[in-house]
């Protein structure tokens, strides 16, 4: 025991800063863990998403790349995920950047693919060139 009292007042209503932050009850610390499990999972399945986006890259099929090109619903956190964990947020921060690049990958190799089917259109739409005709004639 420290010899300091009990926090009373507004900062047991839930107002202000609690100096105990490890004081609460047994049902914060099942919420926390389980909050930060859900985090994790949420995470993990966002990692995912990433890996597969960044293995389609690697093959470079075209159509695979076009699919996650087309995406266009942004992600948006369950609703009952709560704040983001302290000791996940470094995970978090690299998980992000890894994402941007990654999307950043798929754009460009998405307007490669069009500049290249667009040189191709032009080369297979071009009036055809005269062909050389010779004359096997004695002089």
């Amino acid at each position: 025991m420290s010899g300091i009292p009990p926090v009373a007042g507004s900062a047991t209503a839930g107002f202000g800063h609690n100096p105990h932050p490890d004081s609460g009850t047994a049902a914060d610390g099942h919420d926390r863990r389980r909050t930060a499990a859900r985090w994790q999972t949420t995470l993990d399945e966002l990692e995912g998403d990433v890996l597969e986006a960044q293995t389609a890259l690697a093959r470079g099929r075209a159509e695979e790349i076009a699919v996650w090109g087309r995406r266009t619903g942004d992600w948006v956190p369950p609703a009952d995920l709560g704040p983001i964990p302290a000791d996940l947020r470094e995970r978090a921060a690299q998980l992000l950047q890894h994402q941007l690049a990654v999307a950043e990958q798929l754009v460009e190799r998405i307007l490669q693919s069009q500049r290249q089917r667009d040189v191709a259109a032009r080369m297979s739409y071009a009036p055809s060139r005269p062909v050389a005709s010779f004359v096997d004639r004695a002089l």
